[in-house]
């Protein structure tokens, strides 16, 4: 068979096992998080956007065993560039718009903004030491404990709002049942051994799917003479980045606002984080030339406007529109159109 016409096969079928695994990613996570006592928004951060970033994971640490260690930096920040300005681009414009909660604005957004600038402050050199590695992966950690402790009122038991999506006519007060008054039984959804073999099979299929949709679009680009250096802060950046796209969407279009945005920004930090400061633990993390002149400027204005959509309360379709174009912006300067 021609390789052309084999890795454009390989293509489709790691774009369905994506597309399968994000829907029964996105069908399991919820229920798991709500079941153990968290919130919408938790269960973006902590579990669908962990999960949708394990391709980024995967490949950078397979990358950087071979010696590639430039794959790190330009996978994530092309991958959070992708996160910001198509998927949430996107997902606006399908949407119609997309709702940040007070949450957000308070908290979220200033970590976000705090830890790109933290990752533009390392990466500036051009290097990443396993110092700077370490203090990243600090960085995320701090990030998520104050995430949580934030919604847990530091750890102790707080009262939630009960999903709208639950029949209230199952939760019974606890005043009628003879105990102390104002007080609500705790009635969270069932896990079965369905739903954690769901979540699981997701995940394999995100993080297979992905690897060999890297692959493909890797070979493909060889085969039509594209620059390696190009191809992985858009190409594979892009292709890791479809389970966010495909989550975010899907949970946009059933207003689920908290998981789409939230697993935007547990993405984005686990990239920056994790996925550079893991391997700058082990190796000297280098930025090549188009992630480092055209990435880290696109990444410090693409965030920054982010930010500033996130305060004003509402995403609308015109700005989702307006991240889209800017993307396109972003791939001809990358090869060199503009």
């Amino acid at each position: 068979m021609d390789p052309l016409f084999l890795w454009i096969a390989v293509f489709l079928v790691s774009l369905v096992a994506l597309i399968k695994g994000a829907d029964w990613l996105l069908q399991s996570s919820e229920k798991i998080g709500l079941s153990i006592g968290l919130s919408p928004f938790i269960v973006g951060v902590l579990i669908v956007s962990l999960g949708t970033s394990f391709p980024e994971l995967i490949a950078t640490i397979f990358a950087s065993f071979q010696g590639l260690t430039e794959f790190a930096p330009a996978n994530a920040i092309g991958s959070n560039l992708a996160n910001i300005l198509l998927v949430v681009g996107f997902s606006a414009v399908i949407a119609g718009r997309l709702i940040a909660t007070k949450d957000l604005i308070n908290t979220e957004l200033p970590l976000l903004a705090i830890g790109t600038a933290i990752f533009l402050a390392v990466a500036w050199d051009g290097v990443i030491t396993a110092f700077e590695g370490a203090l990243m992966i600090l960085v995320y950690t701090i990030y998520i404990l104050y995430a949580v402790g934030d919604r847990t009122g530091g750890g102790k038991a707080k009262t939630q709002k009960l999903p709208s999506r639950i029949d209230r006519r199952k939760h019974t007060s606890h005043k009628a049942l003879g105990g102390e008054k104002g007080t609500v039984l705790d009635d969270r959804p069932k896990l079965n051994s369905y739903d954690i073999a769901i979540f699981a099979v997701g995940v394999v299929l995100l993080g297979v799917g992905s690897k060999y949709l890297i692959d493909s679009v890797i070979s493909l680009s060889e085969i039509l003479n594209v620059g390696v250096g190009v191809i992985t802060i858009t190409a594979v950046a892009i292709g890791t980045s479809l389970p966010e796209l495909l989550v975010s969407a899907k949970a946009a279009l059933k207003k689920r606002y908290d998981i789409a945005l939230g697993n935007i920004f547990g993405s984005n930090a686990f990239n920056m984080m994790i996925v550079v400061g893991l391997p700058a633990l082990f190796f000297k993390v280098n930025l090549d030339e188009q992630t480092y002149t055209i990435g880290l400027p696109f990444l410090a204005v693409t965030t920054f406007l982010f930010v500033i959509s996130g305060i004003s309360k509402n995403i609308n379709s015109w700005e989702g529109a307006f991240y889209i174009f800017f993307y396109v912006i972003l791939i001809s300067t990358l090869l060199g159109f503009s």
